[in-house]
Order: C-alpha cells, then sequence, then structure tokens
C-alpha cells in the first residue's frame, strides 16, 4: 500500500520543479555558450565585445557615479534640513522612477530634436538659421549618462534616505559639538554609515542600466545588450548572441555580489544603531529657497519635463486623430499580459515562500529570485533557446509516434512570454511576501495547530489574511514592471502582436515620434501607482 504524500510534501516538490523552471534559461544560455563555434568566438572577441565593453563600461560608471551623486545629495538634503518644501520633496524625488529609461530617451531626442521646440525657440530668439546654432547632441554616451541618471538616482536616493533616517542622532550631535560643519558631518559621519546602503541603491541602477535597450538604442550607445539584440535580430545568430551574453552575465554577478554584500552590511548597521532619529536642521530664508530649489532639479529633469511634454503631444495626437485602433489593441494586450503574468508570478512566489516557511529552508527562493538579474535581452535568448529544445522534441515525438503535426507549441506564442515576465519578476513576488511573512510571529502557527489546524489551514486561514498588504503592494510592482518591460516583450512577443512598449519603441524607430506619445504617457500614467505606494510606505515608516 503506497503511503500517500503530504500536502506540503507536494508544495514542496511543486516549488522546487517552479525554482528549476526559473533557471532554465540560463542554463540552456551557458550550455549553448560552451558549444558553440570556435571561430565566431574568436570573431566576437576581436571585434565585438571589446568596443561594446568599453562603451557599456564607460556608460555605468558614468551613470553610477551621477546617480550616486544625484540620490546621495538628494537624501541628505530631506533629511538633514528642515525648509518649506521638504514634505513635498521627500515623496517628489520619487517621481522618476514612474519614467522607464527608453520613454526619457524618446521624449528629450524630441525636445532636442533640430526641430523640436528647444532649438526651434533658440533660433528664433537669436535668429540664427538651422547650420548656425550649435547644440549638444543629446545622442552620444554624456546624453545617455545623462539621461538615465535622472530616472534611476530614486533608487540610490531610496535606500541612501533610508539609511540617513536611521543613523543615531547621538553620532550627529557629537559630530557638531566637535566643531565639524555641516558639510565635514557630511562626509565623515554620514557618507561612511550610509555606504553599505550607497551600494545597494547604485548596484540596482546599473542592473536597470545594463538591461535597458530602448534607451541605448535611440541614444545610439552600442551597449552588451543592444549587441545581442542586433547579433540575434539581424544577423539570426543565436549561438554568438549567447556567447556575449556570457559576458553580460558575468557583469551582472559582480554587481549582485556588491548588492549583497551591501545588503548584509546594511542590515548590521540598522541593527547596531536603533536609537534617536537624526535631528533635522531648521532652514529659512535664501538658503531654504536654494535648497527647495537644488532638490526640485532632478524632479524637473527626470519627470516633470518629459511629462509635459507627453502630455501636449498625446494631447495635440487626440486632437488630431484620435485614439488609434492600433493602440487600443496594444493597450488591451499589455493589460491582458500584465494581469495574467502577475497572477502567475504571485502564485508561484505565494508556493515557493510558503513552502520555505514551512520546511524552514530558503533555497529554493534565492534560486529563484536569480531571474531578476537576469536582463530581459538575454533571459530572451535563455528562453528560446530552452523552449526551442522542448517544442522539437514534442513535435518530433507527436509525429513520429502519433502522426500528429503541432509545429511549435511554445515559441511564438504568449506563453513564452508570461514565462518570461515570471522569471524575471519573480524576485519582486518572493521578496514582497518574504517581508510580509517576517511580520508574521510563529506563535500564530504554533497557537492554530494547537487549535487543530492542518498546514492547508494556516495557510489559508491565518497566513492569507495577514499577507494581504505584502500581496497588493507586490503585485502593483509586478504589474507595472510587467507593462514597462522592453527588451523581452520586444524578442519574445507572437507575430503581429503588439504592446504599449513594443508601440514605442517602433514609432521612436521609424522617428515619428508623435504616434508614440500616447503610448509612453500610459505607461508613465500606470508607473505612477508604485511610485505612491512608495511614498506612503514611506511615510508610514517614518
Amino acid at each position: 500500500m503506497t503511503q500517500k504524500k503530504s500536502p506540503v510534501t507536494a508544495l514542496f516538490s511543486l516549488s522546487g520543479l517552479f525554482s528549476l523552471l526559473a533557471c532554465l534559461p540560463v542554463l540552456a544560455l551557458l550550455w549553448t555558450a560552451l558549444q558553440g563555434n570556435s571561430e565566431i568566438w574568436d570573431h566576437l572577441l576581436q571585434y565585438v565585445i571589446p568596443p561594446t565593453l568599453i562603451e557599456t563600461g564607460l556608460l555605468l560608471f558614468g551613470v553610477g557615479i551621477l546617480t550616486i551623486l544625484i540620490g546621495t545629495g538628494s537624501a541628505w538634503l530631506v533629511t538633514a534640513y528642515q525648509f518649506r518644501g521638504r514634505g513635498f520633496l521627500d515623496w517628489a524625488l520619487l517621481l522618476p522612477l514612474a519614467v522607464p529609461t527608453y520613454i526619457i530617451a524618446y521624449s528629450y531626442i524630441d525636445i532636442l530634436h533640430p526641430i523640436g521646440p528647444v532649438q526651434t525657440l533658440l533660433r528664433d530668439w537669436l535668429q540664427l538659421e538651422m547650420q548656425q546654432l550649435w547644440f549638444p547632441n543629446i545622442r552620444s554616451l554624456w546624453g545617455a549618462i545623462f539621461l538615465l541618471s535622472f530616472v534611476l538616482y530614486p533608487y540610490v536616493y531610496l535606500s541612501t534616505r533610508a539609511m540617513f533616517l536611521m543613523q543615531s542622532a547621538s553620532l550627529i550631535e557629537v559630530a557638531r559639538s566637535l566643531g565639524l560643519k555641516p558639510e565635514q558631518v557630511f562626509f565623515r559621519v554620514a557618507i561612511p554609515l550610509a555606504r553599505p546602503a550607497i551600494a545597494v541603491g547604485a548596484s540596482l541602477a546599473l542592473m536597470e542600466t545594463i538591461n535597458d535597450i530602448g534607451a541605448t538604442e535611440f541614444l545610439g550607445i552600442k551597449t552588451l545588450t543592444l549587441s545581442i539584440y542586433s547579433t540575434w535580430t539581424n544577423q539570426s545568430d543565436l549561438a554568438s548572441a549567447a556567447q556575449i551574453a556570457i559576458f553580460m552575465l558575468l557583469i551582472i554577478s559582480l554587481l549582485v555580489l556588491v548588492e549583497r554584500l551591501g545588503r548584509r552590511k546594511q542590515r548590521y548597521m540598522n541593527s547596531a544603531q536603533r536609537s534617536r532619529l537624526m535631528p533635522a536642521q531648521p532652514v529659512t530664508g535664501a538658503k531654504a529657497w536654494l535648497l527647495f530649489g537644488l532638490g526640485l532639479i532632478p524632479v524637473i529633469i527626470g519627470f516633470l519635463i518629459p511629462i509635459s511634454h507627453l502630455l501636449v503631444e498625446s494631447y495635440q495626437r487626440l486632437q488630431y486623430a484620435g485614439f488609434s485602433e492600433y493602440l487600443l489593441q496594444a493597450s488591451i494586450n499589455t493589460l491582458t499580459l500584465a494581469c495574467i503574468a502577475t497572477f502567475v508570478t504571485m502564485l508561484i512566489g505565494f508556493m515557493i515562500v510558503s513552502t520555505a516557511r514551512f520546511s524552514r529552508s530558503s533555497w529554493l527562493s534565492r534560486v529563484a529570485s536569480l531571474g531578476y538579474a537576469i536582463p530581459g535581452t538575454v533571459l530572451a535568448i535563455g528562453l528560446m533557446l530552452s523552449l526551442g529544445a522542448i517544442d522539437h522534441a514534442v513535435a518530433d515525438f507527436l509525429e513520429f509516434q502519433l502522426g500528429l503535426d503541432t509545429g511549435l507549441l511554445f515559441l511564438g506564442t504568449s506563453f513564452t512570454l508570461i514565462y518570461a515576465y515570471a522569471v524575471r519578476f519573480l524576485a519582486i513576488s518572493i521578496g514582497g511576501i518574504e517581508s510580509g511573512y517576517n511580520r508574521i510571529h510563529g506563535v500564530f502557527d504554533d497557537a492554530a495547530r494547537n487549535l487543530g489546524q492542518s498546514k492547508g489551514g494556516i495557510l489559508t486561514r491565518i497566513h492569507l489574511p495577514l499577507l494581504r498588504p505584502a500581496l497588493i503592494s507586490a503585485a502593483l510592482l509586478i504589474f507595472v514592471d510587467c507593462m514597462k518591460e522592453l527588451p523581452a516583450t520586444l524578442l519574445l512577443r507572437p507575430l503581429n502582436m503588439e504592446t504599449l512598449a513594443t508601440q514605442l519603441y517602433a514609432e521612436a524607430s521609424r522617428g515619428t515620434y508623435e504616434e508614440g506619445a500616447i503610448a509612453a504617457l500610459l505607461i508613465v500614467l500606470v508607473g505612477l501607482i508604485p511610485v505612491i505606494l512608495l511614498a506612503r510606505l514611506g511615510k508610514t515608516v517614518r
């Protein structure tokens, strides 16, 4: 007589399967790269990888430095000083998070174009011809560094502000009593203590930078991500694209290592400084207005200018042509895919974290979370390789055994795209649910067991109701990220299927910027949801 498996054992097995499926694209990518042609590999090492690696390195270096400067300076500004407008800046500095990198590039290219509003006004004011006016070219490496930094600095701002708020007031007061000026307190006390948080935020910003494909292509920067995309789509060379992706994985692994080390030190710093919060120094008069103006600069460049441009362009487009049928279909496709992917990702994340809770083992959640560190382009190649092999194996079996010609079952369908979204954003689901579980003390589980509740009853009657806020927050973040995701969507979407992100990419590639303004505006407006959520959570924590 066979012994019946317990629900927890079945849940553990299912969670293990999902964790393995999350790693499948990476395993397929590594296997293909190792099996690649040595002559192609030599060509890549000699002609393709060095220039793109240099360009990528310079971009990462520039974005890293500028995001640290903007994010850390803004965090210190709203933490260390009390002035009129500080409360507004506290949450407004998060607004650029709602603008995807490819949308800010799209907006500023249109704004700063030779026939765009800025150069047109300058020529009219100075009474110059088009050829007579010199204007810096935004389509350059410095332009990419500038624009990406003003969108990604909130990653540094969020983590660093949290660290500044937790710094002990006694340390700051002792430094001031010893005669240190405010800037000396900042550089000699606050910055060394906040270094782990700065490293965490900068590494997240750099991971977003290396994942980008739309902004870098619009701005003419040849990064590793763009090389992978062009090698695959233009040359139809999947093996070479996989080999280039290996270098990206090495860079990403280094960034993840820095982020993990930073988090470990950050936990130590937080636990070591549970005391009175750092007091804000009152500032009035002209200095207060100066501080408010400095804090407003990142908000203006990273959010207000692009959103204002999109509003104007969208209004003009709607007045002229209305809401097109193609855009309506792209909106429906986007919402449908995002809803399904969010549900699937949250369900898998809940299963994995619940398994870890009952089994007191966290290795499944750690393995399943690796997908967030993988750029969408690399993930798309891994899925193409792995699902392609599965497709061919299933098709051959059905043809030889049953005489059925099924063709491809997974590739070229929405299933592949949802799979990519789930792998890419499973870490958000797991992280959000784990943070919710950390607030549920084990005493609740013990009390429920004493009252005769099974583990399934504990899960549905105790855990789920208490986890509702964490589940909603994680689901919102995943939904918005699915809407904004461009690289994986661009490469894996079914034929003749467009989302808002791919529609915008197509219009920008054709140079018809006014056509993509409405799609860009819709993405930004939906992206405001998690920003508002983060701002409210920040006030609650405070």
